[in-house]
């Protein structure tokens, strides 16, 4: 027996309406979606509007909907990342985090400080930080380290820590979570931006829970993560009501020993096509030499990526972190500068 053509659609669906179209027809056409049972995601541009329908689209004729008079035209959308693809919102996200800081707004946002909250000496760090052009503060409080006989957690003392560098010097921070458990305490605290990192890129639960928390998210892909799987995790904690998400490249596993990761600078200006999503990169992680920061940072700007994080350090051979990855925040001051240089004579990204 044939299958009806309206199954070919599968499961989610593309409108692009007329610009003119005017509230009163968009909330009816909203309404009308819905009432199928059907997720409406609405994306208004300068030129057009795009309704995205996502579930059991077999429920609706693409004819009918296309014989609206405000309609252009419906497109299938085949990817399973609609929310944060370009079909459904084809205008770049600029995400909000806080305290004046958006990333993907044209400016290169710089991310940086210790790897680890690792006591009152964040301050001092901190900063160092935004005196060398850092526009946000990292620092995790539930460290999770290569060995797990390793220490490094200071948890309500860190998140304190955070609190005072943040109100100090007006800087959002940024701060790893690591499991669903810890989402309470995150949600009680002054951290502007949750950081999902490489591990727990695929813990579907905490993926879920980030999203329903409402705080801007930094998604780092997994070193073994498909471009398509980053951006599967991506809808994860869209799907849940999240819009705020940034991608961070922090480079995947291969077959070289002498980087610690292989930095992906190719997936900058793909996750550019496939979504709109912010990207930012951490050069740190990549090349796992001080030395390969600033070049690796270079290359990411100059690749379009909105922003990098670096791990940062007053003295290195105190640090809870590996010395030899680590910058100074002399060494970052250089890096922030030249990497503006590249942003300006390429124009923003």
């Amino acid at each position: 027996m044939l299958t009806t053509s309206i199954n070919l659609w599968g499961d989610s669906v593309i409108t692009v309406l007329d610009a003119s179209v005017d509230a009163d027809q968009l909330d009816q056409f909203v309404r009308w979606i819905e009432g199928k049972g059907l997720a409406a995601h609405v994306s208004r541009g300068s030129d057009q509007t795009i309704v995205g329908l996502v579930g059991d689209t077999s429920v609706v004729d693409p004819a009918l909907i296309e014989s609206l008079d405000f309609v252009n035209s419906v497109q299938r959308v085949s990817e399973p990342f609609k929310r944060a693809g370009r079909s459904f919102h084809p205008e770049d996200t600029i995400v909000d985090c806080g305290l004046g800081v958006r990333v993907g707004a044209g400016e290169l946002t710089v991310i940086a400080g210790p790897a680890n909250v690792e006591g009152a000496g964040f301050l001092d760090i901190a900063r160092a930080c935004k005196e060398a052009g850092a526009t946000m503060l990292r620092g995790s409080v539930y460290a999770r380290r290569t060995s797990p006989y390793d220490g490094g957690v200071l948890k309500a003392d860190g998140l304190e820590i955070l609190s005072q560098a943040r109100e100090e010097l007006g800087m959002p921070v940024v701060s790893h979570v690591r499991d669903v458990r810890d989402l309470d305490t995150f949600a009680s605290s002054d951290v502007d931006v949750l950081e999902i990192g490489a591990r727990e890129a695929q813990n579907v639960n905490l993926l879920r829970e980030a999203g329903q928390l409402g705080r801007a998210v930094l998604l780092r892909r997994g070193a073994a993560m498909t471009i398509d799987e980053l951006l599967v995790s991506a809808e994860t904690i869209m799907a849940a009501g999240n819009e705020r998400v940034i991608l961070c490249e922090r480079g995947i596993r291969t077959f070289e020993p002498r980087t610690s990761n292989t930095l992906d600078v190719s997936a900058i200006p793909v996750l550019r096509r496939l979504t709109h999503l912010p990207v930012v990169v951490d050069p740190t992680r990549a090349g796992g030499q001080a030395s390969l920061v600033e070049p690796l940072s270079l290359a990411a700007t100059a690749a379009g990526a909105s922003g990098v994080e670096i791990e940062v350090h007053t003295d290195p051979e105190l640090s809870w972190s590996p010395a030899a990855r680590l910058l100074t925040p002399e060494a970052l001051a250089s890096c922030v500068r030249r990497c503006q240089a590249v942003r300006a004579s390429l124009g923003s990204a």
